[in-house]
């Protein structure tokens, strides 16, 4: 079944090698004995974890990106996704996972160890509360999150670390043309701008994934993002 893994780099134009190979063995094989322990992913067949968590993870990637050194956080980042993944093909990046369950993080950090990924940083806590941390506001190239949420709401939560001229990269499913009108004017409020929005059908299957890429062009206000759980309870409009 790893075949299917080296399929899918294939039709993404990306390259596959026995190291990468053997990483995502591990990481699946290290996600599979976690989450016995505590729910982290639904997906337990092998080759829905290569398709749907994997292959899905490095869809941002590309020939011209493929090497970039970028400092990126992955807010909402659950068992590493896209984090991880990203950083198994492109390790120079600088990465930062940010999750609010401690018990994730301690997975996460094995995980990075045992993939022997150097420059990983760990997070513990909510978006909405290091989205205001001076270390982290503003201070990354990249920020990018698979977690679901309306893209309003996921929007101030991921806005507010990028540098201006940095991006942020929304995972999404393919019906979110509706989401996206709502979020038009709460994006421009934050800072931020659509730039596109990437369609790409996972390799061998039906299953179409979206990407909104949302540049930063200017500051993000000072009140954004608001104390944590107000984004969810009161989407931005």
């Amino acid at each position: 079944m790893i075949k299917t893994m080296e399929e899918g780099f294939n039709h993404l134009k990306l390259p596959y090698g026995k190291d990468i190979e053997n990483k995502f063995i591990l990481y699946r094989d290290l996600l599979k004995e976690w989450n016995k322990k505590i729910n982290i992913t639904s997906i337990e067949d092998d080759e829905e974890i290569y398709i749907k968590h994997f292959i899905d993870s490095i869809l941002l990637l590309n020939e011209d990106n493929i090497n970039e050194n970028k400092k990126m956080i992955d807010v909402g980042t659950g068992g590493g996704f896209p984090g991880l993944p990203l950083k198994i093909i492109n390790g120079n990046y600088e990465l930062t996972l940010l999750d609010s369950l401690r018990k994730r993080i301690d997975f996460l950090s094995e995980a990075a160890k045992a993939l022997n990924l150097r420059d990983v940083k760990l997070i513990h806590g909510r978006a909405e509360d290091f989205g205001q941390n001076k270390e982290h506001r503003e201070n990354y190239d990249i920020c990018v999150s698979r977690a679901v949420a309306p893209l309003n709401v996921l929007s101030e939560y991921c806005i507010p670390f990028v540098k201006v001229g940095g991006y942020f990269a929304a995972y999404k499913s393919d019906n979110i043309s509706r989401e996206i009108a709502d979020s038009d004017n709460a994006i421009k409020k934050l800072g931020g701008k659509i730039k596109e929005v990437k369609e790409i059908c996972l390799p061998g299957t039906d299953i179409v994934r979206k990407i909104v890429i949302i540049e930063k062009n200017r500051p993000t206000d000072s009140k954004y993002p608001r104390k944590a759980g107000k984004p969810s309870k009161e989407p931005l409009k």
